[in-house]
């Protein structure tokens, strides 16, 4: 568990080593996460690190149970009236502890994919760390999708990540880098061309 977190805060801290040297106008750019910037970005991953069980139902009641909400409401509390003001915040929580009531796997999940939201749209670049992208993949591979994971994605075709020498999942092959897989496994789009294989065809 303690090498988990471990990996949790080493991505964060690496995020907020590329957050501070943007300039205003990247803050504002468009993530990948449909409707949200950069800067709602960052904020979220505040809000997330500050999660606790008790103050994950309180906010789910708020929001009436609508997950969606919620996570706008959470965006909505944390994100400073300026970037240097969420950074600070995201500065603060950088070696938390805490979070939703979840696999911790989860957390690793949520730093690398929302890691790559906020850098591929500024055309930044990460070397992860091996284990903590594969370690995110095999939680997503074993969580059902109706909770965000991509475990019917694995019935249908392996992930091969090439320079990892691992496989998740049982079907035809689809050959990537750990993190293209990942990005797949999260319902994100990889880059163009990273992928190959016959299972292509069936995600």
């Amino acid at each position: 568990m303690q090498e988990v977190w471990e990996l949790v805060h080493a991505e964060r801290k690496a995020l907020i080593d590329d957050l501070s040297v943007l300039s205003p106008e990247q803050w504002e750019r468009p993530s990948m996460c449909s409707g949200w910037t950069v800067h709602d970005v960052a904020a979220h991953l505040v809000n997330n690190a500050r999660t606790t069980t008790p103050g994950l139902l309180l906010a789910m009641l708020r929001a009436r149970f609508d997950f969606d909400r919620q996570n706008s409401n959470g965006v909505a509390e944390e994100k400073g009236a300026t970037p240097q003001l969420t950074l600070q915040r995201l500065r603060e929580v950088a070696v938390r502890k805490s979070g939703p009531p979840a696999p911790l796997a989860s957390r690793l999940v949520e730093e690398v994919a929302h890691g790559e939201d906020i850098r591929r749209p500024l055309g930044i670049t990460r070397s992860y760390p091996a284990q903590a992208v594969t370690a995110a993949i095999r939680y997503q591979t074993r969580t059902s999708q109706s909770f965000g994971g991509a475990k019917e994605l694995a019935q249908r075709v392996s992930l091969v990540a090439e320079d990892a020498g691992v496989i998740f999942g049982t079907g035809p092959e689809v050959r990537g880098p750990a993190l293209e897989l990942l990005m797949i496994a999260t319902a994100r789009e990889a880059r163009e061309g990273s992928l190959s294989g016959p299972g292509i065809e069936l995600l």
